[in-house]
């Protein structure tokens, strides 16, 4: 292993000064340590990794200086449009430093969602005509890949990637922590959410610890799982999965457990959820201002305005609830949908969270069954 606070001095040796991206489990301690050692400027933490692209364009060109971009390499997905429109030698030529954790490399266990990621992340970076080193955990040959790949960048202006494996880093442990704003763990709050609601709803919750919560609480109530979608991949998009459900079963309620990070990373889904005004679509928002899984960098989602934006966006009714009774009495107000309910929880897992049982196949073709059997036809 090599320590993050080596990457980092390379990097400034370089004079790298400018770090944005989307946080990942695999780059948990070099996320934190640049958290930890660079201003508020100079480091923002994006929405979605192609943003962080057009950050990191912007800063190159108020700078003239070569920015770092870090992401989860299933992130790749969200960044192809800004760094073959934007950064690529053919367009603006724009160079950065792409650091990109990588999930589901061959011969590695991982989760499903990253297996399809992790097979073709080289080929997709070679693909793409950016040039990619697998950075070494041995500090003298980590130090010669930086001079190449540095001699590369200031040769032809572009971006060139270094291909984090797991374990590559050592331990490092985020300082600079926000602190909680709500009474309840995410586990307890989606409890509470489950307890509260009919037999026949159906659920669709978000990428990361949410999804493995909702299992395990359902296997802890023995009600089963083919009313549950877990979103075990792409991040963002489990409110329009539920959308369209919810607009083809209109006789069926609707809800989604979604994450602040996932939010924010497509927060236009709020405008055409509130657009198409499926009255049995219900929104809940587990908010505790982290990419909890990932650990723990701050998000945007405890600064801003999530029910007057989702209003703003044609939501009959948003709320902000931050202890059980206040969660209690919203969910018992059976409003009309789309309805938003944003719960401020508090950071953290239990260390003994489990992982479904069932493949995404079989979760995908349970849900199915109960969608399309007789009575919703």
């Amino acid at each position: 292993m090599i320590e993050a606070k080596l990457l980092y001095d390379l990097l400034t040796e370089q004079d790298v000064r400018f770090f944005s991206g989307v946080p990942d489990s695999l780059l948990k301690s070099f996320c934190a340590y640049v958290t930890d050692h660079t201003n508020d400027t100079n480091h923002l933490i994006a929405v979605n990794e192609g943003a962080a692209v057009a950050l990191a364009s912007g800063y190159h060109l108020a700078t003239g200086k070569i920015p770092l971009v870090y992401m989860q390499n299933s992130g790749i997905g969200n960044a192809v449009n800004p760094l073959l429109s934007l950064a690529d030698a053919d367009v603006y030529r724009i160079p950065m430093v792409l650091v990109i954790g990588w999930r589901g490399e061959s011969g590695i266990t991982d989760e499903p969602q990253h297996l399809k990621q992790g097979k073709v992340t080289l080929a997709l970076l070679e693909a793409m005509g950016i040039p990619a080193v697998v950075l070494s955990d041995r500090e003298d040959e980590c130090r010669r890949q930086l001079d190449a790949c540095f001699s590369s960048i200031k040769e032809k202006n572009t971006p060139h990637a270094l291909v984090i494996r797991k374990d590559t880093f050592a331990p490092y442990t985020l300082q600079k922590k926000e602190p909680d704003q709500g009474n309840l763990s995410r586990e307890e709050a989606i409890e509470i959410v489950i307890r509260a609601s009919g037999p026949e709803e159906i659920f669709f919750s978000t990428t990361g610890m949410a999804s493995r919560e909702l299992y395990e609480i359902r296997e802890r109530l023995g009600q089963g799982h083919g009313k549950d979608f877990l979103t075990v991949g792409s991040m963002g998009h489990a409110s329009q999965i539920a959308l369209t459900a919810a607009l083809q079963k209109p006789a069926r309620s609707v809800t989604v457990l979604d994450g602040d990070g996932a939010l924010l990373m497509h927060l236009g889904a709020l405008a055409a959820i509130g657009q198409s005004k499926p009255q049995n679509f219900r929104h809940i928002i587990l908010n505790n201002g982290a990419h909890d899984s990932v650990g723990g960098q701050p998000t945007l989602g405890l600064k801003i305005d999530i029910p007057g934006i989702a209003k703003a966006c044609g939501y009959r009714d948003a709320r902000t609830v931050t202890s059980a009774e206040e969660l209690r009495s919203a969910l018992a107000d059976k409003k009309q949908g789309p309805f938003l309910i944003e719960i401020r929880v508090r950071k953290g897992a239990r260390k003994d969270l489990g992982r479904p049982k069932s493949s995404p196949e079989e979760n995908k073709q349970g849900l199915m069954h109960t969608l399309l059997s007789k009575k919703d036809m």
